[in-house]
């Protein structure tokens, strides 16, 4: 998801200058792109965000999944206090916008731990005092996981394949989707928000590649 949103970022007239937030160096033609900025942090040691520039607005689509994280509390650390923390450390150097991928079924509330999770970051996201804050919780994700070197889910391909069979008889918020499409729709969403909290469902990010 990431790397959708960076690619669209850096193909978009309206940024100069857009830097990239991760664990490792970017490779491939992307890494060398005029107007990208790479920095390396350690999101083991979120103090390293504070070092980042002065930004307009920032894009989120940090995750893992329970199994690749090993227990709870790990996939806690990347999914909420990595993701505030990211966040907080844009608003802090004058980010006004921005802009998050969460999931489908997100809900502090939510007896199921992933979605509760979810939920308070958003919660947490909301409270930072950015301008605007546009969430986009896509149902599941179509693509080939292996090709970037992720972890296939148990279960995911048969779902895929149900979910293309049954597509017309399946409501659009609850169709598999791409990452390009949720990329596209995120930073679209951002870029026409004016204020306030608004979430993008699944039916709302169909075919926004196609739009922009």
């Amino acid at each position: 998801m990431g790397r959708e949103v960076l690619a669209d970022l850096l193909a978009d007239k309206r940024y100069t200058k857009v830097h990239s937030v991760g664990r490792r160096q970017l490779a491939g033609s992307i890494a060398t792109h005029r107007k990208l900025a790479q920095h390396v942090v350690d999101f083991k040691d979120l103090s390293t965000l504070a070092a980042l520039p002065a930004v307009d607005e920032v894009f989120i689509a940090l995750g893992t999944t329970i199994k690749v994280a090993g227990s709870q509390e790990a996939f806690r650390a990347v999914d909420y206090e990595a993701v505030v923390a990211a966040a907080r450390a844009a608003r802090a150097q004058g980010a006004t916008k921005l802009g998050v991928v969460s999931a489908m079924g997100a809900d502090p509330r939510s007896s199921i731990f992933y979605n509760r999770v979810k939920g308070e970051m958003e919660v947490a996201l909301a409270g930072l005092g950015f301008q605007s804050v546009v969430i986009a919780r896509p149902s599941m994700l179509a693509g080939d996981r292996e090709a970037l070197n992720q972890p296939t889910r148990a279960g995911e391909g048969i779902a895929l394949v149900i979910s293309r069979v049954f597509k017309p008889l399946i409501p659009k918020d609850y169709r598999s989707i791409t990452a390009r499409d949720v990329a596209a729709g995120l930073v679209q969403g951002v870029q026409s928000t004016l204020s306030g909290v608004i979430h993008l469902l699944s039916g709302a990010l169909q075919g926004a590649a196609d739009r922009g």
